[in-house]
C-alpha cells in the first residue's frame, strides 16, 4: 500500500479539500503511474455533488490523467519505468462478456469499474486523477506517444476527445459537402434518418484516437489551474466561464502535500 495525496469531496455540499488514502501495491499485471496532468471534466463535477444520486464518498473525481510509470509488475510487457502513459474513463471490466470480447469495454454486460467512483469488482471503491498517482492494470493504461512539451493538453482526449471520436468514428462520418439540415422532424421522418447514442470509448479505440492525434500533432485547448483552484473551476464552469478545458497542473498538489 502506498500513501496518496489528493483533493476529494467528503459529502455532495462541501468543496474539494485535501485527503489522504492508500493506492494498493503494483500486483502482477499493474502499471503505476505518477500523475503529471489531470483534466477536468463536467462528470467531475456531477460526481463530487452526487447530481447522478450515484456517489459513494469519499469522493476523488479525474479520469483524463496523463503521467509518468514508476513501476511495472512482472507480467506487464508494453510499458517500462520512465513511459509516458494515460488512463481515461475505465481501469477495468469483466473481461470475458461479448461487448468485451469485441473491445467495447464501455458496453461491458458487467458493468465497467469508472476510475473513479467504481467500485471494483470486488466493493472497493475507485479514487480518481486529482491524486498524486495511480495504479491500473495494464489492459486499461495508454500509451501517450505526444510530444513531451504538450502532454497536459493530451489529458482532455483521453475522455472529452474519444467521447466525440468514437460516434464519428463508427459511423464514418466525414466532412459534409453542405451544411448539415437543421434536425426537425420531418426531416428525419422523410430522410429515414435516425439517431444514435455512444458512451465514451473501448480501450483500443481509446489507442488508436491517440496515436491519429500524435501523428497529426492534434491537442486539446487548455487553461491550466492548480489543484487548489479546482473548486472555483467548478463554479467558473457551472457559469459558462470557460473557453478552454481546465486541467490540473499536478505539480502543485506535489508541492502541497510536500509542505504538509
Amino acid at each position: 500500500m502506498a500513501k496518496t495525496y489528493s483533493y476529494a469531496a467528503q459529502n455532495a455540499k462541501d468543496s474539494l479539500k485535501p485527503f489522504t488514502f492508500e493506492r494498493r501495491a503494483p500486483g502482477a499485471d499493474d502499471v503505476q503511474i505518477d500523475i503529471l496532468y489531470c483534466g477536468v471534466c463536467h462528470s467531475d463535477l456531477h460526481t463530487a455533488r452526487n447530481e447522478w444520486n450515484n456517489t459513494l464518498y469519499p469522493s476523488v473525481p479525474g479520469h483524463e490523467i496523463v503521467g509518468r510509470v514508476t513501476a511495472v509488475g512482472t507480467n506487464v510487457s508494453t510499458f517500462k519505468v520512465g513511459d509516458l502513459a494515460g488512463v481515461g474513463c475505465m481501469v477495468d471490466s469483466c473481461q470475458h462478456c461479448a461487448s468485451c470480447a469485441e473491445g467495447e469495454e464501455q458496453y461491458c454486460e458487467n458493468g465497467f469499474t469508472g476510475t473513479y467512483n467504481g467500485p471494483v469488482f470486488g466493493g472497493e471503491n475507485t479514487f480518481g486523477g486529482y491524486s498524486d498517482s495511480i495504479v491500473v492494470k495494464e489492459k486499461f493504461v495508454l500509451r501517450i506517444s505526444h510530444d513531451d512539451s504538450n502532454l497536459a493538453a493530451v489529458a482532455p482526449l483521453l475522455c472529452a476527445g474519444i467521447t466525440t471520436y468514437s460516434p464519428l468514428h463508427h459511423w464514418k462520418v466525414g466532412p459534409p459537402d453542405s451544411p448539415h439540415p437543421s434536425p426537425t422532424v420531418f426531416n428525419l421522418i422523410f430522410k429515414r434518418r435516425s439517431l444514435a447514442g455512444s458512451l465514451i470509448g473501448g480501450i483500443q479505440e481509446t489507442q488508436d484516437m491517440l496515436d491519429f492525434c500524435a501523428r497529426h500533432a492534434i491537442v486539446s485547448d487548455i487553461e491550466m489551474i492548480d489543484i487548489q483552484g479546482i473548486n472555483e473551476a467548478y463554479e467558473r464552469m457551472l457559469k459558462g466561464d470557460v473557453k478552454y478545458r481546465f486541467v490540473i497542473d499536478m505539480d502543485s498538489l506535489k508541492k502541497e502535500s510536500h509542505a504538509a
